[in-house]
């Protein structure tokens, strides 16, 4: 067991070691100097967020874009009350979701297709804020790059808590490894909170056709269907211009539950290096636990469990400090005791979206 947790050991290193040369390789942009000229339509699914959504809307109403070149469709996932939307100088359409599979947020963005008008279309969620160069940077990439598919980076607006920058760290772990994915050219993963694509690419894929059953993954499996068919049409863009800031969970039940609703997509991964990748970070992590409780009951040496932490806290620093570095404004917090705990937390999640049920805006699935 010692000889086959060194392999995973070697292996983990060597993969994340690619990631983070990955990361190297996708160059940013900033550019925004090119006369705004891309129509889009920004769909925004929502269930029970009168809270949420005139904080996004705010955030539409301050981008640097002209309000005729694009729209906002809110799509309706029977809320428990009717959301009243405000007057906006930009156009804002409220749809009704239109359920016909095991997900509705994958049937809210094919119900806003129905009624889109332009060619370019961009998801996001409704407690996310907006970049004011969101589309303009945006428009500035389609207009110098031939794609049909953009995926773009997400981050989390923390507050001085454990929790808070326990999400913000994991993130930057999944950020950093969507990003490096794409710069080896083994892209799988992205977030749909900040996702575009044109509606005839959308059409020519066959939308979610395909993983209906799975009730999250309206953008991973997008995605892996896209670069498995059309690689280059789909890119990513690594501006900080158009990074959206969502909210993290407010506790550790609901963090639990989205972290398993997130890992219950990977066995349906069209993607041969997205799932290796889970399954090798898997095996690192539930090592350790299993390190831990031989060390526990006295069936390992203590230099062999701080070795395998030592080694997995490195290469994991390297990466999550350079996307933090780029994702966000604030510095890295609770590193060491996030690098502890994430063991555990995440050998948890995986093996209960194995078989578990979990809670999402207040259905279970």
């Amino acid at each position: 067991m010692i000889l086959f947790l060194l392999g995973i050991m070697i292996i983990y290193v060597f993969v994340i070691s690619w990631l983070i040369y990955g990361f190297t390789k996708i160059n940013r942009f900033e550019y925004i100097g090119l006369p705004p000229k891309t129509n889009f339509s920004i769909i925004v699914p929502f269930r029970n967020e009168a809270e949420n959504l005139p904080i996004l809307l705010e955030s539409f109403s301050k981008l640097n874009y002209p309000t005729d070149l694009f729209e906002v469709i809110l799509v309706d996932d029977f809320s428990n009350e009717e959301f009243q939307v405000s007057s906006f100088k930009f156009q804002v359409s409220v749809a009704k979701n239109i359920r016909v599979s095991n997900s509705p947020k994958k049937d809210a963005i094919a119900t806003a297709m129905e009624i889109v008008k332009t060619d370019w279309v961009i998801t996001t969620d409704a407690d996310c804020v907006v970049h004011k160069n969101w589309l303009l940077a945006l428009d500035n990439f389609i207009q110098l790059h031939h794609v049909s598919m953009v995926a773009g980076a997400v981050t989390y607006d923390c507050q001085n808590s454990f929790l808070h920058h326990f999400q913000q760290l994991d993130l930057a772990s999944l950020q950093g490894a969507t990003i490096g994915s794409f710069g080896i050219n083994k892209g799988f993963m992205c977030n749909g909170a900040n996702f575009a694509y044109t509606k005839s690419f959308f059409q020519k894929l066959n939308g979610f056709e395909g993983n209906n059953s799975i009730a999250s993954g309206d953008d991973v499996f997008l995605l892996q269907k896209a670069i498995a068919e059309y690689p280059e049409k789909v890119a990513y863009l690594k501006s900080k211009n158009t990074i959206v800031t969502t909210k993290p969970t407010a506790d550790w039940k609901s963090l639990f539950y989205q972290r398993v609703r997130w890992a219950s997509k990977t066995t349906s991964y069209q993607s041969l290096f997205g799932k290796r990748l889970g399954l090798i970070v898997f095996l690192m992590n539930f090592g350790f636990v299993y390190c831990f409780v031989l060390t526990f009951l006295g069936m390992l040496p203590y230099f062999f469990i701080w070795v395998y932490f030592l080694i997995k806290f490195g290469i994991d620093s390297i990466l999550i400090k350079q996307t933090n570095k780029f994702l966000a404004k604030n510095k890295i917090q609770y590193l060491l005791l996030s690098s502890l705990w994430y063991p555990f937390f995440s050998t948890a999640v995986a093996l209960y979206s194995l078989f578990g049920k979990y809670e999402w805006k207040g259905r279970r699935f």
